[in-house]
């Protein structure tokens, strides 16, 4: 399965403003806003909600021992950290839900 990826989201809504005359520079520009902004958001601890897409936001992951796969018996302290939480909103779920068989196809 292909990856989309920023350049193929840039293309993408440049082809469907195609008519109000947006530049993929200038899409790029407002797309690396449109990042920059979650990602302060994030890291000040707050939660970024876009209505109908999801829920961006920080969870702390407490520290825990963990066990090396390849001797069992040493101990592994892994310390305390932040990661960021994805939760879909309510219409993405629906949408996502009805792709099942496009999805078992490809893996043919």
């Amino acid at each position: 399965m292909p990856t989309f990826t920023k350049r193929n989201i840039i293309r993408e809504v440049t082809n469907k403003l195609s008519h109000k005359e947006a530049t993929q520079a200038f899409v790029s520009d407002v797309l690396d806003c449109f990042v920059a902004a979650i990602t302060e958001q994030l890291c000040t601890g707050e939660k970024v909600v876009i209505r109908n897409f999801g829920v961006f936001q920080v969870n702390e992951i407490k520290p825990k021992v963990g066990r090396n796969p390849r001797k069992p018996e040493q101990a592994i302290n892994i310390p305390a950290s932040a990661v960021v939480k994805f939760k879909p909103g309510q219409e993405l779920k629906e949408k996502v839900a009805k792709i099942l068989p496009v999805i078992r196809e490809k893996k043919r």
